[in-house]
Formats: C-alpha cells, sequence, structure tokens
C-alpha cells in the first residue's frame, strides 16, 4: 500500500453557508435546510446499460447484474445512514478534524460532511492536505483531534480488523494506481472478486472482462501494470475499485498526468458510476473543470484550514480572497 505524503495538509475554515463550521458548539454532522436542496434522484436499474454499452456481448449480461446488484446494495446502506434531526444524515463527515506531523500542522479543525450518493471536490494547492484527508477516511491516518464518521460510525477508535470492513465500504483509487505489479491486470481486477469467495471462476472472469471493457482498457487482462500508461492504470484502478461493490469511492487526483481526452473520459465515468450505481464520492482534485462537472459540493483547503465548504454557485459567489484567487490563477493556468 503506497504511503501519503506527510507533507500534504488541509484547512477547515467557517463554511459560510453552514453553522456546522462556523460556530464551534454546533454539530458539525448536523445538515442544513440548504444541504438538502441538492436531491440524489435514484436511477432506474435500466440505466446500467448505458454504463456497460461498451461491453462485449458474452460478458454484458454478467457485469450487468453485478453492477444491479451493486446499486441494489448501495441504494439500501445510502437508505440506512442515520437522520439528523429528522433530515438526511452524512455519509462521509469530518468533525473539527486536527492532524499534524511534527511541528506541521495539515488540518486544524477541518469539518465537512457529503450526503450519500453525493459527490465531494476537494481543492486547493499542493501540500494542503487533499491526499492526507483521503488517507485518514481510510483509516491509514489517525486524527490528534475530532472524529471522522462513516456511514454514521466513527471510525477512529476502530481496531485494524474493524477498519477492515470499512474499507469494503468505502475504497480508494490512487493516483498510481496501486495496482500489484507482478500480477496482470486481469487478476488486479478479479482480486476482490476472489476475496468473495462465492463466484464461480467463470464468472468471474465474464466480470472481469465487462468491467475492464467498461472503463475503456478492453483486451488488456493479460498485460501487466508496467505495459499501461498512466490512463490505464487510472481506469483499471476503478474497474478493481468497483469490483468491490463500495458503497463509496474516492479519487486522488484522477487526472494528474493524463491527456486531456482520458482526463474527459475519466470524468464522463466517475459523474455515471455515482448516478447509476447510488456512489458517494470525493474527488481530489487541481483541475476546475473537472470539478465544475462531478461536483455537487467543493470544500476549498488552505494552510490547514478549510475556507470554504458548499456548492459550485456559491463558490462563485463567495468574495474570501484567498478562493478568488485560486479561481483567477486557475482561470490563467488553463483558458477556455
Amino acid at each position: 500500500m503506497p504511503k501519503p505524503d506527510a507533507t500534504d495538509g488541509l484547512d477547515p475554515k467557517p463554511d459560510p453557508r453552514e453553522e456546522q463550521l462556523t460556530d464551534q458548539k454546533k454539530n458539525p454532522l448536523e445538515v442544513s435546510d440548504a444541504e438538502t436542496s441538492i436531491p440524489v434522484e435514484p436511477q432506474p436499474a435500466e440505466s446500467l446499460e448505458d454504463l456497460t454499452a461498451d461491453v462485449s456481448p458474452e460478458s454484458q449480461e454478467a457485469v450487468q447484474d453485478f453492477l444491479v446488484e451493486a446499486a441494489q446494495q448501495n441504494e439500501a446502506a445510502n437508505d440506512a445512514v442515520p437522520d439528523r434531526k429528522n433530515k438526511p444524515g452524512p455519509y462521509i463527515a469530518f468533525e473539527h478534524v486536527s492532524k499534524s506531523f511534527g511541528d506541521f500542522d495539515v488540518l486544524k479543525d477541518v469539518s465537512f460532511s457529503i450526503l450519500p450518493g453525493e459527490t465531494l471536490c476537494i481543492l486547493g494547492r499542493s501540500g494542503v492536505g487533499k491526499s492526507v484527508s483521503l488517507q485518514m477516511l481510510m483509516g491509514f491516518y489517525k486524527p490528534d483531534k475530532g472524529r471522522i464518521m462513516v456511514a454514521g460510525e466513527d471510525i477512529c477508535g476502530l481496531k485494524e480488523r474493524q477498519l477492515q470492513e470499512v474499507r469494503r465500504k468505502v475504497t480508494m483509487v490512487f493516483q498510481n494506481g496501486a495496482l500489484f505489479d507482478s500480477i496482470s491486470v486481469g487478476e488486479n481486477v478479479a482480486f476482490p472478486l476472489r476475496e468473495r469467495h462465492d463466484l464461480a471462476e467463470d464468472q468471474i472472469q465474464q466480470v472481469v472482462r465487462g468491467l475492464l471493457d467498461m472503463v475503456g482498457v478492453a483486451g488488456m487482462e493479460d498485460l501487466l501494470p508496467s505495459d499501461l500508461s498512466t490512463g490505464m492504470k487510472r481506469s483499471v484502478a476503478i474497474a478493481r475499485a468497483l469490483a468491490c461493490q463500495p458503497e463509496a469511492v474516492l479519487y486522488d487526483e484522477p487526472t494528474t498526468m493524463v491527456d486531456p481526452l482520458m482526463g474527459h473520459l475519466l470524468g464522463d465515468l466517475i459523474a455515471r458510476l455515482k448516478t447509476q450505481l447510488h456512489l458517494t464520492s470525493i474527488v481530489v482534485t487541481h483541475d476546475m473543470r473537472f470539478a465544475r462537472k462531478l461536483a455537487d459540493r467543493v470544500v476549498f483547503l488552505h494552510q490547514g484550514e478549510a475556507r470554504f465548504f458548499g456548492t459550485m454557485e456559491e463558490m462563485d459567489r463567495s468574495d474570501d480572497p484567498i478562493l478568488r484567487e485560486f479561481l483567477q490563477l486557475d482561470e490563467l493556468v488553463l483558458p477556455v
């Protein structure tokens, strides 16, 4: 498992929209009326046919059945997340989280939350704790203060065996793919399927081929990860994540070091997976176009604080000088 970058730091500043960030006496997991203004519409199982349109006929039925099962499980899991004051509760929440490495404060009293089925994009310059926040969600680091909630459960005090159960719900697509170098692409994707112990070998092979077709790397199951480009490794990593049938997926800089076409395809795929599989997603990115395409909500990190947490429309209206500078520099770097 790759080690997280210990120099990556986060920030929490009061979300001008939510009392949970501005008032330390409030519970950051409480969901405001504004948070319920973006409904997560359930998608019919038939919509999975669009997701699997590029899957070969011999694998299509097996992978569709697999994805329908995942979508049903995720819908049930989302419905089971505890409400907060008769409003939908968050699937993932940081509650006043602080984390330091030595004298370096990575996170300072950071709070934000993601409703079931939403996509949150974490924005900020390099070294502000974006990746560390994902590593903490996976349980690789523990906060010095505060709580991290997943599906209504505080994961901070869990032992490793209990964290393994959390990682079955929440999986991560690392920047480098984090594939097993010594086994083939197909065996990488098959690995979580074999861990289930309830699928026949022919089913496993059909699902593997179908998932690889679906993410745009058809016919590459016999190659080694070293034979693939960076973008292809990311696609395989997404296929392997889907093989786990997770309730939430964390994407760490999915478009870094990939060509614009591959970045566009990855964005389309992540968006479709969210709506058709009812996935809760967190995407760490520097790419504002990518964020605008995907985000229901955004958290902007700067010097250990969350200076902004809200919708993309609210971010565009924000007068925070640090956030405005970030957006203006992005426009200069990525002209339309």
